[in-house]
């Protein structure tokens, strides 16, 4: 688990940048597996480089990995999908009731 954002910053700046690929690797899993965007962009990054690469074994995630972190980056985004999210977004105002007065309903 953890948070999400952590989970990307880790991966992403931290051990990509100290030569640290496959540890990158799994704290990106995590983040797209709780639904985290950039997590999951920066994953296909790493499959699409290795497709264009062309090369066996330059893989930092495989086909199947890929395609579970996509499936489980999409249940957690579905996951959190509501009616009143769903409202919230067409209507941002709703969002601002905590900080309105009482004397403003």
């Amino acid at each position: 688990g953890g948070h999400p954002e952590a989970r990307f910053r880790l991966g992403f700046f931290r051990e990509f940048s100290n030569g640290g690929a496959e540890i990158a690797v799994k704290h990106l899993i995590i983040g797209a597996n709780l639904g985290h965007d950039d997590s999951i962009k920066a994953l296909k990054g790493c499959y699409i480089t290795a497709l264009k690469m062309g090369v066996a074994g330059y893989e930092l995630i495989s086909k199947e990995d890929f395609a579970a972190a996509l499936r489980a980056h999409q249940a957690a985004v579905d996951a959190t999908k509501s009616p009143q999210r769903e409202a919230a977004k067409r209507n941002p105002e709703l969002l601002n009731v905590r900080n309105r007065r009482h004397d403003e309903y």
